[in-house]
């Protein structure tokens, strides 16, 4: 069994085909023999029961004297009245009594050897009454032997029924047997040749069936050996048996593959070039400050002061690209999905405002929050929302107002600020991306991207759109309902650090 387990999968389907056809050859075979060998031997049983049904002597007393008398009398001997003793056609005719004495009662091949059952017949015989049996002549060739009550058929028409006394009669079976050796050997012979080539089509059938799962081997080989994942199985479109199944997989496994390398590699060059401008505003900032403290001149304090502000706001900028960052690679590892609870939308929309009132105390921020629960994690959800309200604060003029709407699971923030134009809305939600308008605010150009995923992974949807009369409407639709569900304890908005966690000031906006 080991070492069928290590053959190749084709040689098993193949052994296994064949090991199949060999026993349904087998059981067809052997029940075929069966069968012909019952109705070979069925007639030879009518021919046997033909002979033995005819009157059976007229002057039976003479018989029997003659086997009393000479017993066992050789075979072709007849007794001189043979007392109507003839069979219907060539075969052995011979009396047996109760004693085991045998008389020949025609001319037969020879003599029928005895056995028990025999006598035990002529001792007690029943009227209609016989049995059959294989057995032998005195010179051992095989033969079917009927052994019947001796019966004598009277002048009336009557029949006696004679005691001690029984009837043999037999047929060869040479001839029969030939047929069923003949009929073995060539049930044999055929079902061999069947086996061989159940086993050949069985492992052609096996290298044909197999031979796209051979492709996606060397497919799958290619891949590990040059990490090249543009490659793809040829499918048909129309097959939807297990290998196009598994062909269409593997083809959807490496174009998810490619795409999600491309996704890294985009995001490690933009993160690289984003991380770049405050790495080298604060290296040349600091050796600013080293310079001045190894050639002994100070620098100006007006002047210091502004180097170490911008050290610091650089600092501050690179500490929220990085949190983004976190953030993102958290999301695509859909590590949030395992903290997700029952939330308040409107609770979190709260502590989100509260924030943003403290980011624009100069702006009027109204708010209109109706009861809608959902599933998310509190955290991102807080900080989504807070992305959201950052950017209408940083774009929203001096004195201007935001409007706040949860109704029926949508949340809208609307502003009075510029607006987005049309053909830059389809990359807003782009990572690193920005505005060229916002390219001189702070910002990473994360905030967006992070809403898009939070809100993605709670089943829903947000868009930006332009306003009438100007500025931008931010909608997020959320699904849930409007009370929470039985026994359920709502998580409740985390404080402290979120907004800055969000990217610091502007950690929003129109790509910011």
């Amino acid at each position: 069994m080991r070492r069928f387990k290590t053959l190749p999968l084709r040689s098993r389907l193949a052994l296994l085909v064949a090991a199949a056809v060999a026993f349904a050859v087998a059981a067809v075979s052997v029940t075929c023999w069966f069968i012909v060998q019952g109705k070979l031997y069925g007639e030879l049983n009518n021919q046997l029961q033909s002979s033995a049904t005819r009157p059976q002597g007229r002057n039976i007393s003479n018989t029997i004297q003659n086997c009393t008398s000479t017993p066992n009398a050789p075979s072709g001997q007849a007794p001189p009245d043979a007392g109507g003793f003839r069979a219907q056609f060539e075969s052995y005719l011979q009396v047996v009594t109760a004693d085991g004495q045998v008389c020949v009662a025609s001319i037969s091949p020879g003599k029928i050897e005895i056995a028990g059952g025999d006598t035990a017949l002529a001792k007690n015989p029943v009227q209609g009454h016989g049995t059959f049996r294989d057995g032998s002549d005195t010179k051992g060739n095989p033969v079917r032997v009927l052994t019947v009550p001796l019966t004598i058929a009277n002048l009336d028409g009557t029949t006696t029924l004679v005691k001690n006394a029984a009837t043999m009669y037999a047929v060869p079976l040479k001839g029969t047997n030939a047929t069923l050796n003949e009929l073995a050997l060539v049930l044999l012979l055929v079902g061999g040749i069947g086996v061989v080539g159940a086993g050949a089509a069985g492992l052609w059938v096996a290298r044909a069936g197999l031979r796209p799962v051979d492709e996606l081997t060397d497919a799958v080989e290619h891949v590990a050996r040059t990490e090249d994942l543009t490659i793809r199985i040829p499918v048909d479109e129309e097959s939807d048996d297990e290998i196009a199944r598994l062909s269409r997989s593997f083809n959807s496994m490496t174009a998810s593959l490619a795409s999600s390398r491309e996704v890294q590699q985009q995001l490690i060059a933009d993160a690289g070039h984003e991380l770049r401008t405050p790495l080298t505003s604060l290296r040349t900032n600091i050796e600013l400050l080293t310079r001045s403290e190894e050639i002994g001149r100070p620098i100006p304090p007006a002047d210091r002061k502004a180097l170490l502000a911008s050290v610091t706001a650089q600092m501050t900028e690179l500490a929220a690209l990085i949190g983004d960052l976190q953030t993102l690679s958290r999301s695509d590892a859909g590590h949030t999905a395992d903290r997700v609870e029952v939330v308040s939308l409107q609770d979190t929309a709260e502590a989100a405002l509260r924030r943003a009132r403290l980011r624009g105390p100069e702006l009027t921020i109204t708010a209109d929050l109706e009861p809608w629960f959902v599933r998310a994690e509190p955290s991102a959800l807080e900080r989504a929302i807070v992305n959201i309200l950052d950017n209408a604060v940083k774009f929203s003029p001096a004195g201007g107002t935001i409007d706040v709407r949860l109704k029926d699971g949508e949340l809208t923030v609307r502003d009075h600020g510029p607006g987005i134009p049309g053909d830059e809305l389809p990359h807003v939600f782009d990572r690193f991306w920005r505005s060229p308008d916002a390219r001189a605010l702070p910002g990473s150009g994360l905030g967006l991207s992070i809403v898009a995923r939070t809100v993605q992974q709670c089943g829903g949807e947000v868009t930006l759109s332009p306003a009438d009369g100007g500025g931008t409407i931010a909608a997020v639709r959320l699904p849930g309902a409007p009370t929470a569900p039985p026994d359920t304890v709502c998580a409740a908005p985390r404080r402290g650090g979120v907004a800055r966690a969000a990217g610091g000031p502007g950690g929003g906006g129109a790509g910011g």
